[in-house]
């Protein structure tokens, strides 16, 4: 029937449509619905970076995995996603900084990320030309870090799925989980069409708890606006990807593919809710945290601001799992990495649905779970 398929997915974001690609490579008919255009959430408003410097067990692993999926998308998916590992550099300006770069620097090794390692203050300029040194001990660096196009990689999961056979409803909301005999059915629209699954899958990012709501479900996951800016391309620089925690931090990279330098800052207070508004403050600070890392940047001028939501957990891991309700499944809370985990966290969810699997595959993910220890590099 027209309106019947194996698995809905809602959510037309990265995690929506890389889960939806992997189900549908196994032979599922998948049907992904977004309420408004593809990337329209957090995907298309997220800077591009992508890294496997992490605290978790499973975030490392996973982005270990992820990374090797960006590095072969163009061959997969014939489509170019501007992969590029120019790396990311966290800087440690106090010693209470650096000793945490340095233990978490062991974790990530033993995990598998050999390549990551500490820089002093010359090596440190020595990776990112142009970058001021003051007051600087060095930093976490890792080559293998790198970057790509968000808009590119989600057409290109969308692309695939359509070729195997599934649908793509944008400026579909969904209004309800149908629900009988203890599993779900399917969704209704806000428009009163009804599309039939026996599995649904949330990855609806800063609206996952509204979805999990409709099924029943509880589903910790609250949105938080940051703002974001991008320059007029200019001459590659070869930076890799800055990361300054300071109070008056912030963190920025160069695309390889335009020139163009992209950034973001996590605001103090935080600000809770959907609002996607600019602030003129934003515009006026970020630009000053950018110079005072590189002030060789001075005449490159923005041309653009806008915001979009983080997705957050009480402790900064993602949410992978089923849920109570028998079909119904969460993969959500990505925290602002869903771009950068979204490959692998796709694989994985589709791995969870075609295994039937009765337990999260990743523990620190689980829905129910003890939410109190902190991923300490949000």
């Amino acid at each position: 029937m027209a309106n019947n398929s194996d698995i809905i997915i809602i959510g037309g974001g990265i995690i929506g449509a890389a889960t939806g690609y992997y189900l549908s490579r196994a032979g599922c008919r998948v049907r992904l619905i977004e309420k408004g255009y593809l990337c329209s959430g957090s995907t298309g408003r997220c800077i591009g970076g992508i890294r496997q410097q992490f605290t978790s067990e499973g975030s490392i692993k996973l982005m270990l995995e992820s990374v090797g999926h960006f590095s072969n998308m163009k061959e997969e998916l014939g489509i170019d996603v501007h992969w590029h590992p120019g790396g990311y550099l966290f800087l440690a300006h106090s010693q209470e900084k650096k000793e945490a770069f340095l233990s978490n620097i062991s974790i990530q090794q033993s995990f598998g990320l050999k390549d990551v390692r500490w820089v002093d203050a010359y090596e440190a300029k020595q990776v990112a030309p142009g970058l001021d040194a003051q007051g600087l001990l060095g930093g976490s660096y890792c080559p293998s870090d790198g970057q790509a196009y968000p808009f590119a990689v989600v057409s290109g999961y969308v692309e695939r799925i359509k070729s195997y056979g599934g649908s793509i409803n944008t400026f579909t909301e969904v209004a309800a989980i149908l629900q009988g005999g203890g599993r779900v059915r399917g969704v209704r629209t806000a428009a009163g069409a009804e599309y039939q699954a026996d599995v649904v899958v949330n990855a609806a990012g800063p609206w996952a708890r509204d979805i999990g709501q409709m099924a029943g479900i509880e589903v910790p996951v609250e949105p938080e606006r940051h703002e974001a800016l991008i320059t007029e391309g200019v001459d590659y620089l070869n930076i890799p990807m800055l990361v300054d925690y300071r109070a008056d931090g912030g963190y920025f990279q160069q695309f390889r593919h335009n020139g163009q330098f992209i950034g973001c800052y996590s605001p103090v207070p935080n600000v809770p809710g959907h609002s996607t508004d600019s602030s003129y403050q934003f515009l006026n600070q970020m630009p000053r945290r950018m110079l005072k890392l590189v002030p060789a940047l001075a005449p490159v001028k923005v041309i653009r601001q806008w915001a979009g939501s983080y997705e957050n957990t009480p402790d900064g891991n993602p949410i992978l799992d089923r849920t109570p309700l028998e079909g119904f499944f969460v993969a959500a809370g990505m925290c602002g990495h869903g771009f950068m985990l979204g490959p692998a966290m796709g694989r994985l969810a589709a791995d969870l649905i075609l295994n039937h699997g009765k337990v999260p595959p990743v523990a620190e993910f689980a829905l129910e779970r003890d939410y109190s220890r902190q991923e300490a590099m949000k």
